[in-house]
C-alpha cells in the first residue's frame, strides 16, 4: 500500500486504509473499490490523498504508534466536546460538561497505553480525514506528539496525564472565535488576528472552571503560544516563566500546523517544518527540538515523495538516524512512466532531495 493522489485515481483502485469524517466515523472502508463518482466525492470533500493496494507496494507493513481504534476513539471524543461548546456559543449559552476532565484523562490514558506498547515505532500520523476535520485532528495530533515528547523528557505518569489532557485541549478557545475568522482563507486583518489571539485566553478561563482539569493542564491552553525570547502571546512571557508543558505543547502545535493543508495554504515539508523550528532562533528549546526530530517519523512508510530528479517514490523504510533521509523505493521516471521498481537509501545519495510529498503535491 502507499498514499496516492486523489486526483490521479483511477476507477477500480481498492482503498488500501479507510477514510474517516470529521467526527471520527468511517467514509469509506478499507477494501472499497472506487468508482469515478466516489473519486469526485472525495475530491469534493477536500480528501487529497488516500492509501490505496498496489502490488508493487503491499508488502509494505506500517508501524502505528497509536492505533487507528484508539486515535479515532480520541477524535470522537474531542469532535463532541468541542462542536457542544461550538453550539453553545451560537445560542449564546454557557457550557460546562462536568464529565469534561474525566472523558480527556480517559482519552490520553488510551493513547499513553499505545505508546508504551510501542516504545520503539516512531510516531506516524497519516490517517486521512475531510478538510472541515482540521481542529479536531490537530488538537489530537498535537496530543500525541507532546505524550512522545513527555515521554521522550522522562515524565511520570501522573505529569504525563496532566501533560496530555491540556494537549488535547489546547485550542479549545478557538471553539468561541467566529468561524468566519478560523476558516478565512486569506491573511487575517489586525483586529481579526487580535481576536484570533484571544483562543489561548478564552481556553484557559474555559478550563479553570472545571474543577477536575489540572490548573497546569488549563495553562497548556494559555501557554502554547507564548516563546522563550518573550515573542508570544497572551502574555510576552520568557524561558523559565513559560511551564515546560505549554513549551511541549508550542513546540506540537506549530509542526503540527506546518505540516497540515489549510484554507490559507499548503503544507509544508516535513523536513521544511522541522528546519523552521530549528532556525527559530530563541523562540524554542533546542533539546525539545531535538527530541522531537528523534521521535518523529517525518517520512512515515507510504507516503508518496517526488525526488530532485522528478522521479517518484514510496517511503519503505525509516533511518532513524538521518530521519530526513528514508529509504525509498523508486516507482516511476521524471516523465510519469512506470519503471522496475528499485529501492535506494537517501543517507547514501546525498545529492538526492525530496522537493515534495504526495499530499502537497
Amino acid at each position: 500500500m502507499h498514499i496516492s493522489s486523489t486526483q490521479t485515481l483511477q476507477p477500480g483502485v481498492k482503498l488500501a486504509k479507510n477514510i474517516y469524517m470529521s467526527n471520527g466515523n468511517v467514509l469509506l472502508a478499507e477494501g472499497k473499490e472506487l468508482s469515478q463518482s466516489m473519486i469526485q466525492r472525495l475530491l469534493n470533500l477536500g480528501i487529497t490523498q488516500v492509501y490505496i493496494q498496489d502490488p508493487r507496494t503491499d508488502d509494505l507493513q506500517l508501524q502505528e504508534a497509536v492505533s487507528e481504534e484508539t486515535r479515532n476513539r480520541v477524535v470522537r471524543v474531542v469532535y463532541n466536546t468541542f462542536n457542544e461548546m461550538i453550539e453553545a456559543r451560537k445560542w449564546h449559552r454557557t457550557l460546562a460538561n462536568p464529565r469534561l476532565g474525566r472523558e480527556f484523562r480517559k482519552a490520553f490514558e488510551d493513547i499513553l497505553h499505545d505508546l508504551q506498547a510501542h516504545r520503539n515505532v516512531m510516531i506516524n500520523l497519516t490517517q486521512i480525514y475531510t478538510t472541515d476535520q482540521y481542529l479536531y485532528s490537530h488538537s489530537v495530533n498535537v496530543g500525541i506528539y507532546a505524550a512522545a515528547l513527555g515521554m521522550a523528557m522522562g515524565l511520570k505518569r501522573d505529569q504525563l496525564l496532566d501533560l496530555g489532557i491540556g494537549a488535547l485541549l489546547h485550542d479549545i478557545g478557538k471553539t468561541q472565535i467566529p468561524q468566519e475568522i478560523l476558516m478565512k482563507p486569506g491573511k487575517l486583518t489586525d483586529e481579526e488576528y487580535g481576536i484570533m489571539k484571544e483562543h489561548s485566553t478564552i481556553g484557559y478561563n474555559l478550563l479553570r472552571e472545571h474543577s477536575d482539569i489540572p490548573l497546569i493542564s488549563a495553562h497548556c491552553a494559555l501557554q502554547h503560544h507564548e516563546r522563550l525570547d518573550g515573542t508570544g502571546y497572551p502574555r510576552g512571557i520568557k524561558e523559565g516563566e513559560i511551564h515546560l508543558y505549554g513549551q511541549i505543547v508550542g513546540v506540537a502545535d506549530v509542526y503540527d500546523a506546518l505540516t497540515s493543508n489549510r484554507v490559507y495554504r499548503k503544507a509544508y515539508l516535513p523536513h521544511e517544518a522541522l528546519e523552521m523550528l530549528f532556525t527559530s532562533t530563541g523562540q524554542f528549546d533546542m533539546e525539545l527540538i531535538r527530541k522531537f526530530r528523534d521521535n518523529v517519523a517525518l517520512y512515515p512508510i507510504g507516503l508518496t515523495v517526488e525526488l530532485s530528479t522528478g522521479e517518484r517514490a514510496v517511503v519503505v523504510d525509516i533511518n532513524s538516524k538521518f530521519p530526513h533521509r528514508p529509504i525509498l523505493r523508486i516507482l516511476q521516471d521524471a516523465q510519469g512512466n512506470n519503471v522496475q521498481p528499485r529501492e535506494i537509501d537517501l543517507s547514501q545519495h546525498l545529492n538526492l532531495m525530496i522537493t515534495g510529498c504526495e499530499e502537497i503535491l
